[in-house]
């Protein structure tokens, strides 16, 4: 819950940062927030090497909130000297953090719990209260940037990191007591000198490409192909039936990365929407910021959470079961009406040029359903099946995949970008913005077939012993509660 609010806290003003303080263009400001939503997920590759051979799940986690309030912290000071690469080294820190936090914290978490089933049933909910955190963020800080300003705003995300820092110090018995056995070990001096040094020079490395965001693009795609074409080597020499698994959860990280592509269109391009278009409180009665519209989908995850765990349960409950690609074809049905409402509205567009935040509201709703389908469970899904010599490195592919799609969806979204004081008129938003939106359905509508043909390949590759419809062991019940 406390990064939810810290991250999103940032993310959430970011752009107006950066369009207002700092004088960025409307494309260069997209590729920078769409790059900061992706590169930390990215270096969760290095951040599950790090956990799984230096540090240890817990270690890795504090270390990475600590992260997070000196770079928030950076940022404040950017933000207060209007300092462009004191601002950039903050959310480069950040980013870092990020990508150190995610392969240790699902690892962790996944063993305070007592059965796989317990933790399947747990990590959904987990899903939402991560939600809790994002949708306040999201939500007040618009409105609370007004009265204290930007660095104002980063104090407060960086305090919310250092609460978490010592939450994690205060809860350090119970957590090592269920850590995996390198965290209860000393850490030697020279694996801390070569964490430091590799932490140092990753951390160069994201500045660098925040700096020169032309080439860091491509060397995102150069460190996330790498990461999956490794995936592949290790595949490959695995024996038959430990590789068939692996090449599930490759199948499930390239749907993963076709989801993220619009995943991260609430970000930049539909947050650019709502800038120059959504006026007008929520039904009349609720205020709402045009950025703050991205609080609308933490705030129907949370909702999502629970809804979907209670109707795959009660569906299985009736010999009903789906996999997990079978799902993540829904999760694109949901995906295709969200951005067909867009087109639609964007298309129909008045001649004062506003959408009413209802529509997003709608829109937030059915990209809410996908992504709790998506972001949950396909990580249950790596983590179950995935083997225990690489679990972190497994579960960095999940972020990988939104690294990716991050920089794929940003550099698409920038065709939309419009120069400083363009008018905003009818036309512009019904061909420019219309096209876009029209074209992201289309392929939406294409990719629940190919998740729907996912699904059967993915059933024949695990086999039946693993198919919750052919009455799977105990141990196996990790997969079938995923699909």
């Amino acid at each position: 819950m406390m990064f939810g609010m810290s991250f999103y806290g940032v993310m959430v003003v970011l752009t107006r940062f950066f369009l207002e303080d700092l004088g960025y263009s409307e494309a260069d400001t997209m590729m920078v927030v769409g790059a900061f939503s992706a590169i930390g997920p990215l270096f969760a590759i290095a951040g599950g090497f790090i956990t799984d051979k230096f540090l240890g799940a817990y270690r890795s986690l504090t270390l990475a909130f600590l992260c997070f309030a000196a770079g928030y912290t950076m940022l404040v000071l950017g933000a207060t000297l209007l300092n462009v690469p004191l601002s950039l080294a903050g959310i480069a820190l950040a980013s870092y953090a990020r990508g150190l936090m995610f392969p240790s914290y699902s690892p962790l978490f996944k063993r305070t719990f007592a059965s796989e089933e317990a933790f399947e049933k747990g990590y959904a909910v987990n899903y939402s209260i991560n939600n809790i955190g994002a949708f306040l963020s999201q939500y007040l800080f618009p409105l609370i940037v007004l009265i204290i300003g930007f660095s104002g705003s980063f104090i407060l995300c960086s305090i919310m990191a250092v609460l978490a820092f010592v939450l994690m110090l205060i809860t350090r018995k119970p957590l090592l007591e269920v850590s995996s056995e390198i965290d209860r070990l000393a850490v030697s001096n020279k694996n801390w000198l070569l964490f430091t040094i590799s932490s140092a020079a990753m951390i160069g490395l994201v500045f660098f490409m925040f700096t020169n965001m032309e080439v860091g693009k491509n060397i995102v795609y150069v460190i996330g192909l790498g990461a999956i074409g490794y995936f592949i080597s290790l595949m490959i020499k695995a024996e038959r039936h430990e590789s068939m698994k692996m090449g599930a959860i490759l199948i499930m990280v390239l749907l993963t990365i076709a989801f993220f592509v619009y995943y991260g269109q609430m970000m930049t391009s539909m947050t650019l929407v709502t800038i120059n278009i959504m006026r007008g409180d929520l039904f009349g009665i609720i205020p709402i910021a045009p950025e703050a519209s991205m609080a609308m989908n933490p705030m129907w995850c949370m909702v999502a959470g629970p809804l979907l765990a209670l109707v795959f349960s009660a569906l299985e409950k009736r010999n009903i079961h789906f996999t997990i690609a079978t799902k993540v074809g829904f999760a694109f049905i949901f995906t295709a009406i969200a951005f067909g409402i867009l087109t639609l509205a964007v298309m129909t567009v008045g001649t004062d040029v506003v959408i009413r935040p209802e529509v997003f509201l709608a829109i937030h709703f059915f990209l809410a359903l996908a992504e709790v389908i998506v972001g949950s469970m396909v990580v249950a899904f790596i983590l179950s099946v995935a083997p225990k010599r690489i679990e972190a490195f497994s579960v960095s592919l999940f972020s990988v995949a939104m690294a990716l799609s991050g920089v794929v969806g940003a550099v698409i979204s920038t065709t939309i970008a419009v120069e400083k004081g363009q008018e905003i008129t009818q036309d512009l938003v019904q061909n420019l913005y219309g096209d876009y939106f029209l074209l992201l359905t289309i392929m939406a509508v294409v990719m629940v077939g190919v998740a729907f043909a996912a699904s059967r390949l993915i059933k024949k590759m695990i086999g039946n012993d693993d198919d919750p419809s052919q009455g799977m062991p105990t141990e196996d019940k990790a997969v079938a509660a995923v699909g």
